[in-house]
């Protein structure tokens, strides 16, 4: 590259070339951080004269700079935009985008693809609620981070529900559209449901559903045909994931799912199998603290912190989770199944999913003696958590556990002095 700086960026590589500019791994130096810098070119600016559908795009996104907090949105962390240029700094993910697994011979396992279905569900519905329907979910814009950790990116083509200017209308990737967009219609959150329904069925067959020899007979077909179910193109899909994926490419809107919150407890039902034949999946774990009582004021990124601050496990029926006597500082939580609480063989409590124990150890952060012995009952999902770990989350997962931890021990303070009181009259 012949310029190496743009402004407080300094340029490292191209990473992306598209109808309006550039988009370079550049390096933040100020806050030493690596981004993925949009750089709009200006003779786009100037020919354009900021009207253009690309150049509107561009800005499109740059509006929503420092305003979507999601841990599976590509964060935007600013973006100016003036007559002669304009950039847009976003979060840079290294694992290049979901393109990598479409192909026949390099497809993902089928519930690493339902575990990037539920992520993107979560980041659609966020996304939902501050009023926007992405218009564009495709493999190029679901950015891989790690494994399943995925981020949705690219915004340009987002409709903003409740905008009272007028937007651009016809924008998109035509083979990934619903019907409802095709037709111009109003869009809402199933328009973005059938997009990330045609995604997921090229994740799991390695074909799109709709199939023609040019582009207005894919439309027609998207339009007037539905396509044949997955199960049919790949062995170990279930019938189960053919009436998902079908649903969601209904042609009618009404037909596919009301929310995104159904989708993703629908995906999250599929991509459970046998608990001893693979890890806990984190669709299992969100669900697991979602369900929580105590956890019910955090919001979607602090669940996710609290999800990886954790240590999960299967536990079979009939294991000793804690002895009575054994050293530990570790906080406990029942994500599923029942447990029980012994004290030299006497039954103390019973232990239902959402329940924490070990908080005394906890609360004291050095390796204590533990009071009881906690004994599975049943099939058990369990989530251990250091106090190292919950202080590498944000403050309010922690005030949120303080204040649970406290509210329990007063109430077993209360419980202790009314036994002590009836006992001594």
């Amino acid at each position: 590259m012949s310029d190496t700086r743009f402004g407080k960026f300094e340029l490292r590589k191209v990473i992306g070339k598209g109808a309006t500019g550039t988009v370079y791994l550049a390096r933040d130096t100020f806050s030493e951080m690596d981004v993925a810098l949009k750089v709009l070119d200006p003779d786009v600016v100037r020919e354009a004269e900021l009207e253009g559908s690309s150049v509107r795009q561009f800005m499109n996104e740059a509006s929503l700079a420092g305003k979507l907090t999601h841990p599976h949105i590509a964060s935007i962390y600013e973006a100016v935009v003036n007559q002669n240029s304009g950039y847009i700094a976003i979060e840079y993910v290294p694992g290049g985008d979901l393109r990598q697994y479409t192909a026949p011979n390099e497809l993902l396992p089928v519930a690493d693809a339902v575990e990037i279905a539920f992520k993107c569900c979560g980041a659609l519905d966020y996304a939902y609620r501050q009023g926007i329907v992405h218009r564009d979910i495709k493999p190029a814009n679901i950015m891989v981070v790690e494994g399943t950790n995925i981020k949705l990116a690219d915004f340009g083509a987002a409709f903003f529900r409740r905008a009272h200017d007028t937007q651009i209308q016809m924008v998109g990737s035509p083979l990934y559209m619903s019907p409802e967009q095709i037709q111009g219609k109003d869009l809402g959150q199933q328009s973005d449901m059938f997009s990330l329904g045609v995604v997921l069925y090229e994740l799991f067959t390695g074909r799109r559903p709709f199939l023609g020899d040019n582009l207005s007979d894919v439309l027609n077909k998207v339009l007037s045909e539905d396509p044949p179910p997955p199960s049919v193109l790949r062995e170990g899909l279930t019938t189960e994931i053919d009436r998902i994926l079908l649903k969601m490419l209904r042609k009618s809107r009404k037909q596919r799912y009301a929310t995104w919150a159904d989708l993703a407890l629908a995906l999250a039902s599929v991509g459970r199998m046998s608990v001893f034949q693979q890890e806990v999946p984190d669709s299992e774990k969100y669900l697991a603290l979602r369900k929580v009582a105590f956890l019910k004021e955090l919001n979607d990124s602090e669940i996710w912190e609290l999800l990886h601050a954790g240590k999960w496990k299967r536990v079979p029926a009939q294991s000793v989770i804690l002895r009575e006597g054994d050293t530990g500082n570790t906080l406990l939580l029942l994500g599923g199944g029942q447990a029980k609480v012994t004290k030299q063989d006497r039954l103390l409590n019973l232990l239902n999913a959402g329940e924490y124990f070990g908080d005394m150890a906890y609360v004291k952060e050095g390796a204590i003696p533990r009071q009881a012995t906690v004994t599975t009952m049943t099939e058990a999902l369990v989530a251990e958590f250091s106090a190292i770990a919950v202080r590498q989350t944000s403050t309010r997962c922690q005030l949120q556990l303080t204040n649970a931890l406290l509210s329990t021990l007063v109430e077993r303070l209360a419980l202790a002095d009314a036994r002590s009181t009836a006992g001594g009259g």
